[in-house]
């Protein structure tokens, strides 16, 4: 990834994959993956970036997009994705996304 690239970065839907991805430019440079659990219930339970595309902040930004998105649906969230847990920890303003019954599960109490 160059300098700059961050401007040709997005984030995108791909609701038949059930995943939202991140993208540079014409490259998909990661994913995570979210699966329905319950009525308005979302878990994100897995998250990959491409290696070379590591350590630019793509990761952080994908989520945060992500559960941007799913505040917009109406989503309830459960982040069984270590690093989805871990951005909720970074971004506690955000943890009401999960449910309040759930939170002690996920250390988010």
């Amino acid at each position: 990834m160059t300098e700059g690239a961050t401007d040709e970065v997005s984030v995108r839907d791909h609701p038949a994959a059930h995943r939202f991805e991140v993208w540079v430019g014409d490259e998909r440079a990661g994913f995570t993956h979210y699966v329905d659990r319950r009525d308005g219930v979302v878990a994100f339970d897995h998250t990959e970036i491409e290696p070379r595309f590591e350590h630019h902040g793509l990761a952080g930004r994908l989520i945060g997009e992500a559960l941007a998105a799913a505040r917009d649906r109406g989503w309830a969230v459960l982040p069984e994705c270590p690093f989805v847990r871990a951005y909720l920890q970074k971004h506690p303003e955000l943890v009401d996304l999960v449910p309040a019954d759930e939170r002690v599960v996920f250390g988010l109490d």
